[in-house]
């Protein structure tokens, strides 16, 4: 079976450089599945869960907006943040949601009422990245 070079790159780090099988992204307009010699694109990213499927495993990667563009064989993904399910601070996405709860119930403008919504979802999609991968260890 043929394979797709993936390439998870942030400002500060490559996050994620291998051969794979599938690619899930979760595009702009919804869920991406990106499988060897699928047609080139590119489109942007929301927050949420990239699945890495490589043999018989399974592998999540967070990622906070950006680009996904597939090329040949070949799949980049140019993110503002992205962190592999194991790396992901639990305690510290909590915290961040409490926060952004706390602050959505606090009068502001709508552009603070929008950065605060988008926190939130950041945080929710750290914790659900986090817990799914936890669960398909436990599952293993």
């Amino acid at each position: 079976m043929s394979k797709l070079k993936l390439e998870i790159v942030t400002a500060e780090r490559v996050v994620y450089s291998e051969d794979v099988d599938v690619v899930v992204a979760p595009g702009i307009e919804g869920e991406l599945g990106i499988l060897p010699q699928h047609a080139s694109l590119m489109t942007m990213l929301q927050p949420g869960e990239l699945m890495v499927r490589q043999g018989g495993e399974e592998q999540s990667i967070f990622v906070s907006g950006g680009f996904l563009e597939v090329l040949a064989d070949k799949v980049t993904v140019l993110a503002d943040t992205a962190e592999r399910a194991e790396e992901i601070d639990v305690a510290r996405a909590e915290e961040a949601k409490t926060r952004a709860q706390q602050r959505l119930t606090m009068p502001s403008t709508d552009a603070d009422h929008a950065r605060v919504q988008a926190a939130m979802l950041r945080s929710l999609m750290r914790l659900k990245v986090a817990q799914r991968s936890r669960k398909r260890r436990r599952e293993a």
